[in-house]
């Protein structure tokens, strides 16, 4: 059949023998931007127009990720046929190409991506392939510029905004992301990403009811969208729960019901499943409260031994490596970090360099789990920020765990006055969060004369007291006096009047 100039949805010119192969690459644009199941239709357009350059090297980005043997067949394809192509298709086959060659240096790729949007700006699939690699690297605030450089061709398109979104998001930058997002929930309501990330900015107000009543009313839309973002969405509600002092059965229902339950559809993505399983459990592991879900864990983590779901992502690594370790399969983790360790062997010496952080991390679980608080305390270190270890490609709600982690190990290793200080640190940063107000209570019951009497106090003051929580409930007013006679200061006063409930508090003190 005789090739001539078709368009695709930005507008740009592509050879192309077949309407149905143009439909096909669009098909697979907006599965992308959607974060859709079916991003397997790109493979339809080389069957449609087997000579397509754009066809091709589209279908082998796709395939470089779930089935690697056969990328090559299609680069083969797409280079063969490049003096046929247009200019759009030659810029997006260099930059395609060089993003899935080995031993890639990502600065580069990304830059390959700036000039591509530069002569393309309508390409949005390209701008979400930036969107990852930005990720990958934890730099957001190239990726803010790359977005802004294109916002202005692309105002009214559906994910644009949800894509700025996230790196204000990663950058501090709330009021902005929340507005971003509500303005990519305006233009299409399904726009998953924008949920998500509005969601980010509620919980990160400790606004959690309001996140909870937001992501339950977006819910019906999730379902169309991949293993990953569907159970992320659901993992965000079930944080929201846990944070917002929710009985432990509404995080139940959320793992059994949206998480686990996801892996019994036949297009689901297991390891993308397990990612947001995983970093539910060590969660609930910070908390004191991963005994309830015992069995789901060991059930989960008899599905990890299996190496098919090993190396396809550093923070599901480092989180299998902590699951394997928490249930005893002890050699399993062991040998996974050994893994990490040679592939990290194999990397150019700038990779090596940049990923050396995430074998710290994933050592310093392997010991967490085992007990071995003093030693993962050691390779954490004396002054570590979670924030410097995303290169692992975990956003900053991801990450923070690890924050909470340490603070744990700085409890369990005797060095209260320093968790104490780092504690309220972070409440200057999310002054309504529970869970980090129950530390400072836990750390002050600790420090106060490690007398009996202020444990007792503590806990009597406690048990007077109704619930407070987020989701509702009273509170009584606290014996203050009693409570500044045993030295407690300003700040730690506050805690009395913030925290949950008397169950939970009792445990922690």
């Amino acid at each position: 059949m005789e090739k001539i100039v078709r368009c695709v949805r930005w507008g740009y010119e592509v050879n192309a023998s077949s309407d149905d192969c143009i439909n096909a690459i669009d098909s697979y644009f907006h599965q992308v931007l959607s974060y859709g199941r079916n991003m397997k239709v790109i493979l339809e357009a080389p069957i449609h127009d087997k000579n397509c350059v754009l066809g091709n090297i589209l279908a082998a980005h796709y395939l470089s990720s779930c089935d690697p043997s056969k990328v090559n067949l299609y680069v083969e394809a797409a280079t063969s046929n490049l003096e046929h192509s247009t200019p759009y298709e030659k810029a997006v086959f260099e930059t395609v190409t060089y993003l899935i060659s080995e031993d890639r240096d990502d600065d580069l790729a990304f830059e390959m991506h700036i000039e591509l949007l530069k002569r393309f700006p309508k390409e949005l699939v390209a701008l979400k392939r930036a969107q990852v690699l930005s990720f990958q690297m934890a730099k957001p605030v190239p990726f803010l510029d790359l977005v802004q450089q294109v916002l202005l061709e692309n105002q009214n398109e559906s994910y644009i905004h949800g894509m700025l979104a996230f790196p204000l998001l990663e950058l501090g930058r709330m009021e902005e992301a929340a507005a971003a997002s509500r303005k990519g929930c305006g233009i299409n309501k399904e726009d998953a990403l924008a949920h998500h990330c509005l969601c980010h900015v509620l919980q990160h107000k400790c606004q959690f009811k309001e996140a909870v009543d937001f992501m339950e009313e977006m819910a019906e839309y999730w379902p169309s969208c991949t293993s990953f973002l569907y159970t992320h969405n659901w993992w965000h509600v079930a944080l929201c729960y846990l944070e917002g002092g929710s009985p432990m059965s509404r995080v139940e229902e959320i793992y059994d019901n949206h998480i686990w339950k996801e892996l019994e559809k036949e297009d689901a993505i297991p390891p993308e499943v397990y990612l947001n399983a995983l970093g539910l459990f060590l969660r609930l592991e910070v908390r004191d409260v991963l005994d309830g879900f015992k069995d789901r864990l060991e059930l989960l983590a008899a599905r990890l031994t299996d190496q098919a779901n090993w190396y396809l992502d550093w923070q599901l690594d480092i989180l299998i490596v902590w699951a394997l370790a928490k249930v005893g399969e002890t050699p399993r983790a062991h040998e996974l970090l050994e893994g990490l360790k040679f592939r990290l062997s194999k990397m150019n010496k700038k990779k090596q360099q940049v990923m050396q952080k995430g074998i710290q991390l994933g050592e310093a679980v392997y010991e967490y789990a085992k007990g071995n608080y003093k030693q993962a305390l050691h390779l954490l270190g004396s002054d570590f920020n979670a924030i410097d270890y995303k290169i692992i490609a975990a956003s900053d709600e991801q990450i923070d765990v690890f924050n909470e982690v340490w603070c744990q190990l700085l409890l369990k290793t005797g060095q209260s006055s320093t968790a104490k200080e780092v504690i309220r640190k972070r409440i200057k940063v999310r002054e309504g969060s529970p869970f980090t107000w129950r530390l400072l209570v836990n750390t002050i019951c600790i420090l106060q004369v490690g007398s009996h009497w202020v444990l007792f106090m503590c806990q009597w003051v406690l048990v007077m007291r109704k619930p407070c929580r987020a989701f509702g409930g009273r509170r009584r007013a606290m014996p203050w006096k009693v409570m500044q006679r045993l030295g407690v200061q300003d700040i730690e006063l506050k805690c009395w009047n913030l925290l949950i409930s008397k169950e939970d508090l009792i445990q922690s003190c």
